[in-house]
């Protein structure tokens, strides 16, 4: 029986999971995105973080899910990363959307959606991805995600919007300044990463209407721009994945019930859902 490796590998971090028969190993490692990160950082990374924790065992497959891949280019610089620390396996890299796709839907039909520090979604067929609503990154787009939402966030401090209190909590919490934020998203690396950084102000003040109003406009705007594009979305289930999406399950029900469509699964990772799909798939 081969053994697998399997990975989920976002901006924020990387899950990866070691199928040998039915003993698994799992490692965490820093985020993995190709429009952040070059070949050489890349393979430096896996090299450290995990290829230095399954010492001895070299996978006979591996199967890699990653954000940043809807380019051919940067498929071709992770793929070449994983050939130089694993040359034997036999390696297959795409998009972290079809590895939503998988875990969410397994090989039903169903409209699938990632919700994490950025966000996407599609038309799933139960093998392949059929459509795709454009993702544009979190400057003009990642509507609904992590960095969408703590744009948010940081505008309504900046602006000053927030109420006294809502002010008070936020200085308390994060103790910055405009200063450091605008350098921050401006000038320092991983200007997305910084941005979800801010999400936990919004679970830790539910309730309030201005973080409600965050929370509901930015989903709003995903199902907008995205979700009800799919007119297969209004006779299948629609599908969530990501912390994000875990994180606010009662918002995306709503909003479900609102636009009249069906919430299927709401889950906070793909990872078991992939190692379901994987072993089935022995």
């Amino acid at each position: 029986m081969s053994i697998k490796l399997i990975a989920d590998c976002g901006s924020t971090k990387s899950d990866w999971c070691l199928l040998d028969g039915k003993k698994k190993k799992t490692i965490i490692t820093q985020g993995i995105s190709p429009y952040f990160l070059n070949g050489v950082q890349i393979e430096e990374l896996i090299r450290l973080e995990l290829k230095n924790k399954i010492k001895g065992i070299e996978p006979d497959e591996i199967f890699y899910y990653g954000t940043g891949l809807s380019s051919p280019d940067n498929i071709k610089i992770v793929k070449k990363a994983l050939h130089n620390l694993f040359p034997v396996a036999k390696i297959m890299v795409t998009h972290d959307l079809m590895g939503a796709a998988k875990a969410l839907c397994g090989n039903e039909k169903g409209v699938a959606c990632i919700l994490g520090t950025g966000s996407n979604s599609c038309y799933y067929n139960g093998r392949h991805i059929v459509k795709n609503s454009p993702g544009l990154g979190f400057i003009l787009g990642d509507e609904g995600s992590g960095a969408f939402l703590g744009k948010k966030v940081v505008q309504y401090y900046l602006y000053n919007t927030y109420d006294p209190d809502l002010m008070d909590r936020f200085n308390a919490k994060y103790n910055t300044n405009a200063e450091q934020i605008l350098e921050a998203v401006y000038k320092l690396p991983l200007p997305n990463r910084y941005l979800a950084g801010f999400v936990p102000f919004l679970f830790e003040n539910r309730g309030h209407f201005m973080i409600e109003n965050i929370i509901e406009d930015a989903f709003n705007e995903f199902f907008y721009q995205h979700v009800y594009k799919y007119k297969e979305s209004w006779t299948l289930p629609v599908n969530f994945i990501g912390s994000v999406a875990f994180g606010f399950k009662d918002v995306l029900k709503t909003m479900c019930d609102t636009y009249e469509l069906q919430l299927g699964k709401v889950l906070k990772s793909p990872m078991d859902g992939l190692i379901k799909y994987h072993m089935a798939d022995a």
